[in-house]
Parts: structure tokens; sequence; C-alpha cells
């Protein structure tokens, strides 16, 4: 027996830090929203997790799916094993979430293909030890993220909207530590900006792009002049309400719908950058 399943990306449609927890972590309040760009993972029965793809940087031990996939044998004592290939269309280390949506696709198709059963607030309990983003993509769509970002409430789905991708070519070691690292007091917000996006979300199904924000946009940009001149390449072709993708550096614009979209990547693509054309999906989806 076997499955196939789809693990899609998502933007960051606010994303605010309140300050800095004992335990070390960060406090965050976020509206996170899942897109049409994925990873495609089959899963065959085996007597062994393995885990294969192309790209031979990502089969090494500390790959979420194969985590996922061992945390979910431990914790549940099952002697099945799986065969996982994983097929990437999610850039890597992009702010994507490509890594926690891999990890959530192996969670529910795994206690599916094992016969566990779990509930769904199993898996979420699970998914959380993964990873902060992790609980979110087990259903996708509009989210409210609190916590750490673990902490999920389900949002009315959002219209159908368009999004132009741009993926520089820039490299953050120890990404999430140093875009955090680069936060101070003044720089952290008390969630109002994500309150206000939840009440249009409910009120019009909807997000106005200027309450569009992540915490990291203006930070980001003073350290790293690739990601201002990323940003300064997106305004020049049209592009508009440009924002990090989650910690970055993919940057991303709402537009007006598919043409325009269209429209902006082309001129990006014209000029040799590395585009994605995409638009939000629904729970479930």
């Amino acid at each position: 027996m076997s499955l196939k399943a789809l693990a899609p990306a998502k933007v960051n449609l606010t994303l605010e830090v309140l300050h800095r927890r004992p335990d070390g972590y960060h406090e965050v309040r976020t509206v996170l929203q899942t897109i049409d760009l994925s990873d495609e993972i089959t899963f065959k029965e085996a007597e062994d997790i393995t885990l294969e793809c192309k790209d031979i940087t990502l089969q090494g031990e500390d790959n979420l799916v194969l985590r996922a996939a061992l945390l979910l044998k431990q914790e549940t004592a099952c002697r099945k094993g799986a065969r996982i290939t994983l097929r990437k269309g999610i850039p890597v280390a992009a702010g994507l979430g490509g890594g926690s949506s891999d990890a959530a696709a192996t969670l529910r198709a795994l206690n599916s293909l094992w016969g566990l059963g779990l509930p769904l607030e199993r898996l979420a309990e699970l998914a959380a030890r993964l990873g902060s983003d992790v609980p979110f993509f087990l259903e996708g769509g509009t989210a409210l993220g609190e916590g750490r970002g673990e902490r999920i409430s389900p949002l009315p789905d959002m219209a159908e909207t368009w999004l132009v991708l741009l993926k520089p070519s820039l490299e953050i070691p120890n990404k999430t530590r140093t875009m955090y690292s680069l936060l101070s007091p003044g720089t952290m917000t008390d969630g109002s900006a994500t309150a206000a996006a939840v009440g249009a979300l409910h009120e019009l199904r909807r997000l106005p792009p200027g309450l569009l924000f992540n915490a990291f946009d203006e930070v980001a940009l003073r350290r790293f002049p690739e990601l201002a001149e990323a940003r300064s390449l997106m305004v020049a072709a049209s592009a508009r309400y440009v924002h990090l993708a989650g910690a970055g550096p993919c940057i991303f614009s709402v537009t007006e719908g598919p043409v325009e979209a269209g429209e902006v990547a082309a001129r990006l693509r014209n000029a040799g950058h590395v585009v994605y054309i995409t638009h939000t999906t629904k729970r479930g989806c």
C-alpha cells in the first residue's frame, strides 16, 4: 500500500514578536496562510523507515520527515516502517515552512498508512514537539498562531488572493537565531497588528494589503543589503505591499489577481530572478 501527500508552503500575513520568554523562546502572534506551492511526498509500506530525495543534503537524520516518522513510531509502539520519497517544490530555508509542512504531512500520512487512528489533537501534540510551525500545517488554510506559534486557532478561509514570491540568492546561517537577534524591545509589538488582521478576516473574508505586517521586515533590510536590493527589484517591477515570508529570505507581494501577478513575475524573470506565482488555499486543501 502507498500514499501520496502534498505539503503546502505558507506565508505569514502578520508576524509580531511580543517579547522574549523566560524559556528563551519568543512570544509571537501571527496570521499564517497556506499557498499553492507544495512538496510532494510518497509513502510506501516497508520494514524500516527510509527517506529518499534528489537533494542528498536533505536525507540526513535531522530531516523533519524522518524525525516525524520516528517520533510517531516511537510514541505508538508501531512496528511498521515506510519508504518515503520527498520531491521538493518549495525553496529550502526560504521562510515558507517547507520542512514543517513536510513533517505535518508525514504525521497525517503515516497515521493513515499504519492504521493508527490517532485524533487530530494527538497529532497536534506530536507536531508541536517537532517545531513551532508544524501544528499549523496539519490543516493549513488561514489561522492564528500564538505562543511560539504552535497554538493554532482556525480563522475564516481567506478569499483567493494571488501572490508573487521572489527567492533571493542569499543564505543566512542559523537563520532563525540570527533574525531574532536583530530584534530589540523597540521593534517588538503588542499584537494589535495581528488583532486588526484577524478582525478584517472575520468581517471581510479577505485581508486589506495595508494590514500585512512582519516584525523582521525593517531589521532584515538594514542587516542584509541583498534583501533590500530584492525588495527594490520587486517594487521596480510594479509589485506592491512587499514583505518577508516568515523569517525570509523569500519575499512576497500581494497582487490584484492572476493577471497582475503574471505581469510582475514576467518582469522579474526577464531580469533573471527566481520567481513563483501562487495563490492562497483553504483549510484542508
